[in-house]
């Protein structure tokens, strides 16, 4: 657990003048030597304050925690076997990984169908999100997968429309979400809007029902990434202004004269916008959801973040009452576009200890009878192994992996394969595959074949997560097989086992040297 000591990161651009000498419990120099121009997160501070809180160049990254946590995913092993199949005949002809069945169904009457279990979950108002959702939106739909539009998008748009404090005119909303249905394919996948405090205000889920044929709400309680609202960088004082004239806390105050001065001579160069944290509230939680239901959402899901267990508890609770379609519950340690560094690293129930009482709370309402929603398990999974043990880790509640910073850092890629393309600038770590698209992108020629004409309307960075979504598909259904399972429904905690007793004791998941104990006693001794 060395990751309490952060007093120097890449994530804020900071260093330790003496990088092989750190106080164990404060992370400073061993010797701090009068002299220093300040390198270290004190040093910053000493002359940029709050700024030297976030992780930085803000809008151009993600990032996540570098805690080490106690336990993680790596703690377990997936179980293999050489005996019989389920889900299909034991036969070798038969029983091949190509013939996995991925899809799975989720929402009150399973209507949402996707081809991979994976949710992408909110992406907001961030930069980074907004810079790359052209290619998030077109990839996701192709791979038929959801995605999820995340908070504060109507109140960051600067050709927003208001009447009487309501939202009736989004451009950029409306771009979010017709460049998800747009390459949407078949039916699959599901573009999710989500909500927040000032989002609730501004009527922001009523007007994508209505006029944008948005079916799929999310009410948010928070993240794993940070225990606040979404907070992001603005660099001109008008947007400032204008943030703060429609409800959100903008610091410092962009009409106080004096900060104007100081903006104006370079002093600081970005104003911070932070969202309000909800309060939650039972009752008016069941009347939320059925507000969105009777304004047209066919599907109401809601997700926590790293929160306490009895916050969990009453999450699971209210999701079981309230009959959510999707429970997402976000683990600690999660990546962002921008959270407080410290807060990202130190606040918050890990992800394997979050999704373990997940299971239990799931698990004890179900064995008395009560609803049960689908549930999504989120928090730094990006390849096939964390998929698999994240689904079996919840089985048979969880039916989604959520996953961001993976499928944003693919789309990104993708996104800048293709402009090097563009200006015949390829790197030769890229060039020895071509130089071309339909070179370098190994799914190239197969989306050509499906689309045709239309393969040159794809962007870049869909068809860098396009194909890391094939990657992964390839590489679970190939972990399934060895496991003998060839449909998502027969996962289960079995075909997994923990290394350490540490996260026996966490997950309730049997030590490898326990597993089938009986069993083997009875072959030996049959």
């Amino acid at each position: 657990m060395s990751l309490t000591r952060t007093n120097a990161t890449a994530a804020t651009l900071t260093k330790n003048r003496t990088e092989d000498s750190i106080v164990p419990i404060s992370g400073m120099c061993v010797t701090c030597v009068d002299g220093c121009i300040g390198m270290c997160e004190i040093g910053k501070s000493a002359y940029r304050g709050v700024e030297a809180i976030y992780p930085q160049p803000f809008g151009i990254i993600t990032a996540a925690s570098e805690k080490q946590y106690p336990v993680d995913l790596s703690h377990f092993t997936i179980l293999g076997s050489c005996v019989g199949a389920y889900g299909t005949e034991a036969d070798p002809d038969k029983a091949i990984f190509p013939n996995v069945s991925l899809e799975q169904t989720i929402g009150h009457d399973q209507g949402i169908k996707v081809r991979l279990p994976m949710v992408v979950p909110g992406l907001g108002s961030t930069l980074i999100a907004k810079n790359n959702w052209e290619g998030l939106a077109a990839g996701a739909a192709l791979s038929g997968i959801i995605l999820t539009i995340g908070e504060n998008i109507c109140g960051m748009d600067p050709e927003t429309e208001l009447k009487n404090g309501r939202v009736v005119r989004s451009p950029q909303l409306e771009q979010r979400v017709r460049l998800y249905t747009d390459w949407q394919q078949d039916g699959y996948g599901a573009v999710v809007l989500q909500a927040n405090v000032e989002d609730t205000r501004l009527g922001v889920q009523e007007y994508a029902i209505e006029k944008l044929g948005v079916q799929v709400v999310e009410l948010k309680w928070g993240q794993g990434a940070k225990d606040i609202g979404g907070e992001v960088k603005i660099k001109d004082l008008k947007r400032a202004q204008m943030l703060k004239d429609r409800g959100y806390v903008v610091l410092p105050d962009p009409y106080n004269e004096s900060v104007i001065e100081a903006f104006e001579r370079h002093v600081f160069h970005e104003f911070e916008r932070h969202s309000r944290i909800g309060m939650v509230n039972q009752e008016a939680f069941f009347k939320r959801a059925e507000e969105l239901r009777k304004a047209g959402a066919r599907y109401v899901t809601l997700k926590t973040g790293a929160y306490r267990p009895r916050d969990l508890a009453l999450a699971v609770k209210c999701a079981s009452e309230a009959k959510i379609d999707l429970l997402t519950v976000d683990g600690a340690g999660g990546g962002t576009g921008m959270s407080p560094w410290r807060m990202m690293c130190e606040w918050g129930v890990p992800g394997v200890e979050l999704w373990s009482l997940t299971y239990q709370y799931v698990d004890r309402l179900a064995k008395k009878g009560k609803y049960v929603p689908d549930v999504a398990f989120a928090g730094g999974f990006i390849l096939e192994d964390h998929l698999f043990k994240g689904l079996a880790l919840g089985a048979p509640y969880t039916k989604l992996i959520g996953m961001a910073r993976g499928p944003l850092a693919a789309c990104m890629v993708g996104k800048n394969i293709g402009k090097a393309i563009d200006n015949a600038q390829v790197p030769v770590y890229v060039e020895r595959f071509g130089r071309t698209r339909e070179e370098i992108f190994v799914t190239a020629p197969e989306l050509r074949r499906r689309f045709g004409k239309d393969f040159d309307r794809i962007p870049s960075g869909a068809i860098g997560l396009y194909t890391y979504m094939r990657r992964l598909e390839q590489g679970l259904r190939q972990l399934m097989c060895g496991a003998r399972k060839f449909s998502l429904g027969y996962l289960d905690r079995t075909d997994i086992a923990s290394l350490t007793r540490e996260a026996e004791a966490v997950s309730g998941i049997p030590h490898v040297m326990d597993c089938d104990k009986e069993e083997a006693d009875r072959i030996l001794d049959s």
